[in-house]
């Protein structure tokens, strides 16, 4: 019996290193499942193929491998588009196959007909209709090492019946996928600038992003002979946070500490790897920017001094013509003010609250901060889910955070989860799920339990969308629709057959904790959480409320800081006393 297109997809597939594939069996995509049955690979049964895109990424960024998600012709596809957005813009290697409706009735308004091409042209780098096997084997390469090179997301549209013909004998499937990261080293004309830059400012300050991933020890003996404070975007949290002798915390909606002030106030501001949107936090007079790709150069501020390169090469070939500041005044105050900030929030929000009922958010989200594993992957929910992470998910150089920080989508955390645990069921993986979020897409429970995904699902459950509460709050506008009759998750993750527990005392909460993180296998955790953790502190006037944001953000948001403070008190020791 001759192979058929679908097997040679599959077979190429495997070659590639693919281990699973996560989506909903059905309709023009069952010849493609009926290969996988008699392949190696695993096939992740999702209830929503939404949910298959969020785990394709969440697996593609924990590996850093090529993960593949699924759907059928139609409806199926559509559900993808929300789950491929957000892995697009997080850069994820991922291959979503969208199978489509008989080639013979393409244009005939045909039962659950959409367009594939078009509607997932603007979350993918690569998309392509196959029209044949020989064709199809052609461009399934191109899709293939598209997203491998770092173009986003490929989408490979295939009519179900095309996947059932003959394979094609061409061999172009049988091509070796490039797989290597070049190193962009910056043009000598931009390079020399910035060095003249830095070199005639009296303060600089370094805001750090995502792509400073691999350029940590750069970034750090930059601060270090340029005596810069070092502040940084969500997205750098995890990898220029930790035992940072420069630290002055995280600029944005989410911010906290001296990082604000140390970007404002200095003679020059240099972001690495980083495309930060929020302008109105961003000075825009002598500003410098590096990063790999030109096209995010300027789109946020004005730029004074662009550097197209590699941030960790970068700062390599620019290091040694850099002159070394001997004037830390500017460092220590930004040090010092740091501090001086964490050290107000804590003591606004830690005051009592081990008596608080409902809970504290933030006193639960330092007890999971505690517990968890060292090289924990922590997933988080769009929301204030996002503010208890970014505040009290303490990085060390072997954690990872991953979550919805460009799309900022409702929803992710579990199938996120999913993704992050189906790569490695030896890591373990933690949810900080919004019962908002949760809620959403609730149906991925069965998901869970069905291929028993050793997550740690921890629900924030305050009955209430908090974020979007906020966000009235601060406009102004009275509260509404925010609110709901509180769910008991832990009930319907016994109905499931999830291992469950329910915290509601603040006395009972590490250990019920410590004992539910000790289980084998998936674990629901619903805490019942204060819905008005948001409340404004008395110090706030109404005209700030009233106000942009981001003077209102600085105080509303500043729900704790977790370990932070430590580590802003062990670099005041670092200050060389006169």
């Amino acid at each position: 019996m001759a192979k058929t297109f679908a097997h040679q997809i599959v077979e190429a597939l495997e070659r590639q290193g693919v281990k699973r594939i996560y989506g909903l069996v059905g309709d023009s995509l069952n010849p493609i499942v009926d290969a996988v049955r008699t392949s190696d690979i695993e096939w992740i049964h999702v209830r929503n193929e939404e949910a298959a895109a969020f785990a394709a990424e969440a697996d593609s960024l924990v590996s850093g491998e090529l993960a593949v998600c699924a759907a059928s012709c139609g409806p199926g596809n559509t559900h993808l588009i929300q789950g491929l957005y957000d892995a697009h813009r997080n850069g994820a290697k991922v291959l979503a196959i969208a199978s489509h409706i008989p080639s013979r009735q393409i244009g005939s308004s045909f039962f659950q007909e959409t367009h594939p091409q078009q509607i997932f042209q603007e979350c993918s780098g690569y998309c392509e209709m196959v029209n044949s096997p020989e064709q199809g084997e052609v461009i399934l390469h191109h899709a293939i090492q598209s997203t491998m090179a770092g173009k986003g997301v490929s989408v490979l549209v295939i009519p179900g019946d095309i996947t059932m013909q003959d394979a094609s004998e061409l061999g172009f499937a049988e091509s070796v996928i490039s797989k290597g990261k070049p190193v962009v080293y910056p043009d000598p004309a931009e390079a020399g600038a910035l060095v003249q830059a830095i070199n005639e400012a009296k303060t600089v300050t370094l805001f750090c992003g995502a792509g400073c991933k691999d350029a940590r020890e750069q970034v750090l003996a930059l601060a270090e002979k340029i005596k810069a404070p070092v502040g940084h975007a969500l997205g750098g949290k995890m990898y220029i946070q930790h035992d940072n002798p420069f630290d002055v915390g995280m600029s944005g909606l989410l911010g906290y500490g001296a990082c604000h002030d140390a970007s404002n106030d200095a003679d020059l501001l240099i972001l690495l790897g980083t495309d930060f949107p929020y302008n109105d936090f961003l000075p825009s007079k002598n500003v410098a920017q590096v990063d790999i790709d030109g096209q995010r150069i300027g789109r946020r501020t004005r730029i004074s001094y662009p550097v197209v390169g590699d941030v960790a090469a970068t700062i390599e070939n620019i290091l040694p013509h850099v002159e070394e500041k001997t004037d830390r005044k500017f460092l220590d105050k930004m040090l010092k003010e740091h501090h001086k900030k964490l050290s107000n929030v804590v003591e606004a929000y830690t005051h009592d609250v081990e008596n608080h009922t409902p809970i504290h958010p933030e006193f639960v989200a330092n007890i999971i901060d505690e517990i968890a594993a060292p090289d924990a992957v922590f997933s988080v929910d769009t929301g204030m889910c996002n503010v208890w992470s970014a505040r009290y998910v303490t990085p060390n150089g072997q954690r990872e955070m991953i979550g919805s920080f460009r799309h900022g989508t409702m929803a992710n955390a579990l199938p996120m989860a999913m993704g992050a645990s189906a790569a490695d069921r030896n890591r373990q993986v933690v949810s900080f799920s919004g019962d908002g979020g949760l809620g959403m897409l609730m149906g991925e429970l069965l998901t869970v339990k069905l291929h028993e995904l050793p997550i740690k699902i921890c629900v924030f459950n305050n009955s209430s969308l908090g974020m979007v509460k906020l966000e009235m709050m601060v406009e102004g506008l009275p509260e509404f629709g925010t609110d709901h009759e509180d769910v008991d998750y832990a009930a319907i993750a016994a109905a499931v057959g999830i291992p469950h527990v329910r915290i509601t005392d603040p006395a009972r909460a590490r250990q019920q904790l410590v004992d539910a993180f000790a289980l084998e296998g998936p674990v629901l955790i619903d805490i019942v959480t204060d819905p008005n953790a948001l409340s404004i502190p008395p110090n706030i006037t109404i005209e700030q409320m009233m106000g942009f944001s981001k003077s209102a953000v600085k105080t509303v948001l500043d729900g704790g800081v977790g370990h932070m403070l430590d580590l802003a008190a062990s670099n005041l020791r670092n200050i060389p006393k006169p």
